[in-house]
């Protein structure tokens, strides 16, 4: 059997350039050679010695590829020198959030830590790494006026600056290696729930709980036609200008919807606005942003804490076994108490898909009133009349 010595052309990068130098090198050691002598046989070439010196061929190659040009940047990678951070907002599960400027215009920054160095494995920060990547490519190209606008991430933290006066532990030398950040716009609003229990006492006039809600489910329905399911819908990722515009933020474990429902699964998301399927680990899909809607409405409604007196453990256990749901006010219309059961029904299938929920909401009538009655107008009681607030 013949072996040919000539290099075989193949597209992998630098690799048939080393193949034909080492046949280069391995041919002046053997003489010169004519084109008709290019076949040798087999027992005559020193595999070893040629597997050696294309193994050091390669290796320069590819050395000489990595500090070559730059891949080109994904389209929502951002310039971390044109990004200036100017103090801390919040803090959450998932990092940090600071406000600052981008490029001129605010912006909230959402540092994102991946883990300890040294407790999570390579292959746990590569997984890790791929998900944001795919995640931050479908949120780019996000645009409704009811979700935050995505301006950007990085992937690294290396030219991030941080004052140190602000940097609360986290300053620039002190960035865990393995964090990355997101731009969004500033929401000079800030958050539903904050206003909800501002308004505790007041409580909303019937027209703004119809407006909150419509923004919410407007944006949970565009999000849903995108096949993005949110997993953690509830007030305190709900974000307003100052226009009392409502915004959806937080896409800390916001995920393209699996195909095969059994792909999610996992308690993910906030104990109190949890569908039963999820309480109970079971596999989930877009529905469950429906049942978190379903709480919210009821937040917004009556601008209170669902199951304020429960512990976590009593949460999950009745809303799974005893159907537990928030106490509709009789005071509520009924055109909105039943969106709230038909949101939160036990049974996925049986809950309504959010583009529904738009149009019902679109429906009603706040011409009458049908808000929650103020409790300094309702004599200490939670509002068990037929009478209708403003």
């Amino acid at each position: 059997m013949d072996l040919t010595i000539g290099v075989e052309k193949r597209s992998i990068g630098g690799a048939s350039e080393a193949k034909e130098e080492v046949s280069r090198n391995k041919l002046k050691s053997s003489g010169s050679l004519s084109n008709k002598d290019m076949f040798l046989r087999a027992d005559k070439i020193d595999l070893k010695s040629l597997d050696i010196q294309l193994e050091k061929t390669l290796s320069r190659v590819w050395i000489k590829d990595k500090s070559g040009p730059l891949k080109p940047k994904e389209e929502w990678q951002i310039d971390l020198s044109k990004l200036d951070i100017r103090y801390v907002v919040a803090k959450g599960t998932y990092g940090t959030v600071y406000r600052g400027t981008y490029d001129g215009q605010d912006v909230a920054v959402k540092l994102l830590d991946w883990g300890e160095d040294g407790f999570a494995t390579d292959a746990e920060t590569a997984a890790l790494r791929t998900s944001f990547q795919q995640e931050v490519a479908v949120w780019h190209k996000l645009k409704h006026p009811n979700v935050t606008k995505f301006i950007g991430a990085s992937m690294g933290t290396s030219d991030l600056r941080i004052p140190q006066n602000n940097a609360t532990g986290n300053d620039h030398g002190s960035l865990p290696a393995r964090a990355c950040c997101v731009v969004v716009e500033y929401l000079a609003g800030g958050s539903l729930k904050k206003y909800l229990i501002k308004n505790r006492r007041k409580k909303l006039a019937y027209k703004i709980v119809i407006q909150l809600a419509l923004d919410l489910a407007r944006g949970l329905s565009y999000l849903h036609s995108k096949k993005i399911v949110h997993r953690d819908v509830k007030t305190e990722n709900m974000l307003l200008d100052t226009q009392q515009n409502l915004k959806i933020a937080d896409f800390g474990v916001a995920r393209v919807e699996a195909q095969n429902p059994k792909d999610m699964t996992g308690e993910t998301g906030t104990l109190g606005y949890m569908a039963p399927e999820v309480l109970e680990g079971k596999p989930y899909n877009h529905r469950c942003d429906v049942y978190s809607f379903g709480i919210c409405l009821w937040e917004i409604y009556c601008c209170d804490m669902p199951y304020p007196d429960l512990s976590f453990v009593e949460v999950s256990s009745a809303v799974v076994r005893q159907n537990l749901r928030p106490e509709i006010p009789r005071c509520c219309p009924s055109s909105l108490a039943n969106i709230m059961r038909r949101c939160w029904d036990a049974n996925p299938d049986k809950r309504l898909e959010m583009d529904e929920v738009v149009k019902l909401l679109e429906a009603i009538d706040t011409s009458k009133g049908g808000g929650m009655i103020p409790e300094d107008q309702a004599g200490g009681c939670f509002c068990f009349t037929p009478t209708r607030g403003p």
